[in-house]
């Protein structure tokens, strides 16, 4: 049984209708349908005799993943951390468009000669700026 199975509401959105106008068809015997529960499951095939040509399963959204780092930097002069960003910020930006892009902030806090970068971005653009922080900070 490996027949794909709709909702009233994704029949609705192929269709271009409203959810009402498919939940009366179905009640009214027009389009087939099977009840689970308290909602209609209408198949592939009686989708496809109801409108008399082959309808296309809806696009599964392209998977994301994103990850969110926040680097914390204690005892850094204003100077070291004014380096230190703008070589971050650069290396971010200056990504070839093929990547996916990364989204950098930083705060310096002066008083606790404190500063945090936040990235945001795909795993390996990520890990490349991290190693990139790490790579810096060792330089004296």
């Amino acid at each position: 049984m490996s027949q794909q199975l709709y909702s009233v509401e994704q029949v609705a959105d192929l269709l271009g209708l409203h959810v009402r106008t498919v939940r009366t068809y179905v009640r009214d015997g027009r389009l087939k349908a099977a009840r689970i529960g308290k909602q209609y499951r209408i198949s592939a095939g009686d989708l496809e005799a109801f409108t008399g040509h082959a309808v296309e399963a809806p696009a599964r959204p392209a998977r994301h993943v994103e990850v969110s780092s926040i680097v914390q930097i204690d005892a850094i002069d204003f100077s070291a951390m004014s380096r230190l960003t703008t070589l971050v910020m650069g290396s971010a930006t200056g990504r070839p468009a093929s990547d996916q892009p990364l989204r950098v902030e930083t705060f310096y806090d002066e008083e606790r000669a404190s500063l945090k970068i936040i990235i945001v971005g795909g795993p390996a653009s990520t890990a490349g700026l991290l190693e990139l922080v790490d790579l810096l900070l060792e330089q004296p």
